[in-house]
C-alpha cells in the first residue's frame, strides 16, 4: 500500500518525510525501502550511481511518478513545492520577463503585478537589463538564472533540484551555485538536491544521503556535514571536514561500482557455454 500525504503529520518536525519508498516502471523496482527526512531550513542532497533512482525520489515527492510502496509525507501544500530541472523549462517564444511572470500568473497574480515581480527577481539575479530577451538570446548561465527566478518568484517552501547546473562550465557553475547558496541561507529555504557531484553535495548540504546501485536501490549511508554557515563554495573545499567526507562518499560509490562489476561478471560466467 502506498500513499502521498500533503499535510502535517504527528510526531515529526520534518518538512518532508519519506518512508519505505518503492518506485518502479513496470518491472523490478528501481528503488525500494528508501527512508529520508528533510527538516525545515535544511539543505539535503541525494547522491548515488546512475540508475539508483535519485530523480525518481524527486518525482515521487511531486506526484509526477506513482509510488509502488511506502509513503511520502509533506508538511506543505503541493503548490508550495518548487522544482528546478536539469534542463531549463523556458518557453522559447516568451521573453525572460514573460517566462518568470508566467508561473505567477498561473498562481493568480494580475498581469501588472506578475511583470513587476518578474522584473524584481531578474534584477536580484543580475538580469535586470535582460527582461526583453528571448531564451535563444541568452547564454546558458543567463538561462539558468532565469529558470531560478521563475522558481524562486513563487516563494516555495520546499525547493527540489535535479542537477540544475550540470550543463554549465566550471566558472559559471560556481558563480550561480554561490548565488543560490546565498539566497537559500538568507531565506532559510528547504532544499532537496540530486547531484552526481560529490564536492557540490558537501559544499551545499547539511545532510547527504547515498543511494546504492539499482535496481532495488536503498539508502546506503547518511552523512551530516558539520561545516558552519554561511558558506562559500570554494572556501568550503578548504575546511578540514571536506576531504574526510569526500573520501567517505567516494568509497561508498566505489564499493557500489565494484558490486555492479561483480554482478556483471557473475552473469557473464553463468551465460558462458
Amino acid at each position: 500500500m502506498s500513499c502521498w500525504i500533503p499535510r502535517p503529520w504527528r510526531g515529526s518536525t520534518g518538512l518532508l518525510r519519506v518512508r519505505g519508498l518503492a518506485v518502479g516502471y513496470g518491472g523490478e523496482p528501481v528503488l525500494e525501502g528508501v527512508d529520508l527526512d528533510v527538516e525545515p531550513g535544511q539543505f539535503v542532497s541525494l547522491v548515488g550511481p546512475s540508475g539508483s533512482g535519485k530523480t525518481s525520489v524527486l518525482r515521487a515527492v511531486t506526484e509526477l511518478q506513482p509510488i509502488e510502496a511506502g509513503s511520502v509525507e509533506l508538511d506543505v501544500g503541493a503548490n508550495e513545492v518548487g522544482f528546478l530541472f536539469q534542463d531549463d523549462a523556458l518557453l522559447p517564444w516568451r521573453t525572460a520577463r514573460q517566462n518568470v511572470a508566467l508561473g505567477l500568473r498561473i498562481h493568480g497574480a494580475e498581469p501588472e503585478r506578475a511583470n513587476e515581480e518578474a522584473e524584481r527577481w531578474l534584477t536580484l539575479l543580475g538580469l535586470g537589463s535582460f527582461g526583453d530577451r528571448y531564451p535563444l538570446q541568452l547564454s546558458g548561465g543567463q538561462r539558468k538564472r532565469v529558470a531560478m527566478a521563475q522558481v524562486l518568484a513563487l516563494e516555495p517552501k520546499l525547493l527540489l533540484m535535479d542537477e540544475p547546473f550540470a550543463s554549465l562550465d566550471a566558472i559559471v557553475r560556481t558563480r550561480i551555485t554561490e548565488e543560490l547558496l546565498r539566497w537559500v541561507e538568507r531565506e532559510h529555504l528547504t532544499v532537496l538536491l540530486v547531484t552526481h557531484d560529490l564536492e557540490e553535495a558537501i559544499c551545499l548540504s547539511d545532510v547527504v544521503y547515498v543511494l546504492s546501485q539499482g535496481p532495488r536501490a536503498r539508502v546506503r549511508a547518511r552523512y551530516e556535514v558539520d561545516i558552519e554557515r554561511p558558506r562559500h563554495v570554494l572556501e568550503s573545499r578548504q575546511h578540514p571536514l571536506f576531504a574526510t567526507l569526500l573520501r567517505r562518499l567516494w568509497d561508498d560509490l566505489e564499493a557500489e561500482a565494484d558490486l555492479e562489476l561483480a554482478d556483471v561478471g557473475s552473469a557473464g560466467a553463468e551465460a558462458a557455454p
